[in-house]
């Protein structure tokens, strides 16, 4: 009969709600712990990102680091008037797209399967060459990408030279090509 009681039963349904807002406290409090460690790893994450930015800034320079960032040219150019593929001696290869209007590249793309450096060197490869002629193509060398860059540390600066080759196969590549369309005398 005092389990009927009418003081009992309030109580047990105050228990249980007690017992619910402990647990839902528990929850709380966990989530934001969780929340806590997250915005710990977060603010972590962000700066180890920006210690990797500041040293690649001071070891490859603003010009490098900006189209590391912010790559252009890249992609391919389906029938290229002029293309070549070169496989450098660290093992990237970059292919250069070229295609010809009037005789001058109205447009220019590589494509690599190689580091950071090899991309940004292929990148400028291709700017380089948008609106020259093939003898203006002939002077664009490893050393004028580098010019161009700043400059590389030592280890790197063979990307330069790679990308600078590729685009002479591509040039030599259109330059055979136009030589076979030359009527025979």
């Amino acid at each position: 009969m005092l389990d009927n009681a009418p003081g009992k039963k309030q109580r047990q349904i105050e228990a249980k709600l007690v017992g619910e807002d402990a647990f839902t406290s528990k929850r709380k409090k966990g989530r934001e712990a969780e929340r806590g460690m997250s915005d710990e790893l977060d603010d972590f994450v962000q700066e180890l990102q920006d210690q990797i930015l500041e040293e690649a800034k001071r070891s490859y320079g603003d010009v490098v680091l900006d189209r590391w960032l912010n790559p252009l040219h890249a992609g391919t150019i389906n029938d290229p008037d002029g293309y070549g593929c070169v496989t450098g001696s660290c093992g990237d290869t970059m292919q250069v797209f070229l295609k010809f209007e009037n005789d001058r590249v109205n447009e220019a793309k590589f494509q690599t399967d190689g580091c950071g450096t090899t991309m940004v060197c292929g990148s400028f490869a291709a700017e380089l060459a948008i609106g020259k002629n093939p003898d203006q193509l002939v002077e664009i060398t490893g050393e004028t990408i580098l010019e161009v860059l700043g400059g590389l540390p030592e280890s790197e600066r063979h990307c330069a030279y790679l990308a600078a080759e590729t685009l002479q196969e591509a040039l030599n590549d259109y330059m055979v090509k136009q030589t076979r369309k030359e009527p025979r005398r």
